[in-house]
């Protein structure tokens, strides 16, 4: 057994030394992103305000007995958790080069053009990206997939990007939120002990209202857009179509991603298939876009081959006539998803260093203690999985803690489980893709290329789910208590 571990557990530790490291990263990211980087405070300087935290962390920890074994372990654990999403992550940077190569995210681009246009598009991407998400049960899944083409159609149609990148998101935490296939949603109730199903019905008395708001936002933001300001499409169709060959066969491969992930295919697997689908079709339907990346003077077998490859892998750029569509079709492939990489690695550091520390408990026991009312209960928990979610910088973890936190205080105060797991998925699932340095945040951010920044205050659904919690707390609206 580990003494030093132990003796922490037996300790309380002081609420100024759980406090200082939370304060320091608000802080110094606060700094870095609003004074000093601003929009480039991902390349790097970012990651290393992370880790500069986590050796503060550290610091404190030592002062509390705890070994630097102690504190590795917790670093591997979180880093454990994130594998799988940093190997999803690379997935999606392969499948938007392939797909953009074979002319998939043109081909969808083409279409949305054709069959939307500005004063109803922020709605579409609102209804088609709930869609997407209920079948598939993933935001991260949405937005590499529809999200990708309704930034593109975002981009043609001269449209706000941080607006469509929040109306991409609204529509997709809400479907994340609702699928059973979710794996957020089965987290949050089972580990509030309350059925699947009976979990999702409790979750529409706060999530419909939110969507509404929502809906009712895109909608009159987008009837104000003036038509004169619209690109014209028949010059940007005509580009398209010179330099790709647009099909309706194309959709194929989208399809059978969002199918396997129906089917309950890992999401890793399919995004994967996606990718080499996305290769294959590349060869046979956009040969000579194949070859302009490949950088070759004729169409071969090692043409296609490298093409192919480095649609994958590297930054890639399609050149048209329009610099507007120059700019869209591009993609960073593998390669540009390693920022994104670095800085998850990095958070999750702080978070196995925040872990051994023993902080978020610690502050979540300070909050429980000083709780009396059902309104202050349901508000802490919101507030303990909204700070999970900034110091940790992963949802799961924003759910995890506050469920094995207020679980006990919940059942005290004979509030029916409902309440417990309604409020996690309300301020934890929701409020992960707002922070820029969490897991989902870093990853919108990356896949949609709109920063966090940009889309926040237009994801209206996502901040306003934990708001819609907290009022009817206060105003006691369908809060269901127990007999026992």
């Amino acid at each position: 057994m580990n003494t030093s571990k132990t003796n922490k557990n037996k300790r309380v530790l002081p609420l100024w030394k759980v406090l200082l490291p939370i304060f320091l990263l608000i802080g110094l990211l606060a700094f870095n992103v609003i004074v000093v980087f601003k929009s480039d405070s991902l390349n790097g300087s970012n990651q290393f305000i992370l880790l500069l935290v986590s050796a503060i962390t550290v610091g404190i920890a030592f002062t509390e007995g705890v070994s630097f074994s102690t504190i590795t372990e917790a670093i591997k654990e979180q880093l454990s958790k994130v594998t799988e999403a940093l190997l999803i992550l690379l997935m999606v940077g392969a499948l938007s080069g392939t797909w953009l190569a074979s002319g998939i995210i043109p081909t969808m681009v083409y279409y949305g053009l054709e069959l939307l246009n500005a004063q109803i598009f922020l709605i579409a991407c609102v209804i088609i990206s709930i869609i997407v998400s209920i079948a598939t049960g993933s935001s991260w899944t949405t937005s590499a997939t529809v999200g990708i083409a309704l930034i593109g159609i975002a981009k043609s149609l001269d449209v706000s990007l941080g607006m469509a990148a929040g109306a991409i998101l609204s529509g997709a935490y809400f479907g994340d939120k609702l699928s059973p296939l979710s794996d957020t949603t089965n987290l949050a109730s089972s580990l509030s002990g309350v059925d699947l199903f009976v979990h999702i019905r409790y979750m529409l008395w706060t999530t419909i209202p939110s969507i509404v708001i929502t809906l009712l936002f895109f909608g009159i933001a987008g009837f104000s857009f003036s038509v004169t300001n619209i690109v014209d499409n028949t010059s940007l169709l005509n580009n398209i179509t010179e330099t790709f060959n647009i099909s309706l066969w194309l959709l194929l491969v989208p399809l059978t991603v969002i199918i396997l992930i129906i089917k309950k295919v890992p999401s890793l697997i399919s995004l994967f298939i996606g990718a080499l689908l996305g290769g294959v079709f590349a060869c046979f339907f956009q040969p000579e876009v194949v070859l302009q990346i490949s950088g070759l003077d004729s169409v071969s077998f090692i043409a296609l081959y490298k093409g192919t490859l480095m649609s994958l892998t590297e930054k890639v750029q399609i050149v048209t006539e329009n610099p507007l569509l120059t700019d869209l079709f591009s993609s960073g492939g593998m390669y540009g998803m390693l920022g994104t990489v670095w800085l998850i690695i990095c958070s999750m550091v702080l978070s196995g260093c925040l872990q051994a520390l023993g902080a978020l408990e610690r502050i979540s026991q300070v909050i429980v203690k000083t709780t009396n009312s059902i309104i202050g209960l349901i508000a802490s928990t919101a507030g303990v999985t909204l700070l999970t979610n900034i110091a940790a910088s992963d949802q799961y973890l924003a759910v995890v803690v506050p469920a094995k936190v207020f679980k006990k205080p919940f059942k005290d105060k004979k509030l029916a489980p409902e309440n417990l797991s309604r409020t996690l998925e309300d301020s934890g699932t929701v409020t992960s893709a707002l922070i820029p340095w969490n897991t989902c945040g870093a990853y919108h951010a990356q896949t949609l290329g709109v920063d966090v920044g940009s889309y926040a205050i237009f994801a209206i659904f996502n901040w306003i789910s934990p708001i819609m919690t907290l009022i009817f707390a206060i105003f006691k609206i369908k809060i269901k208590r127990t007999l026992r």
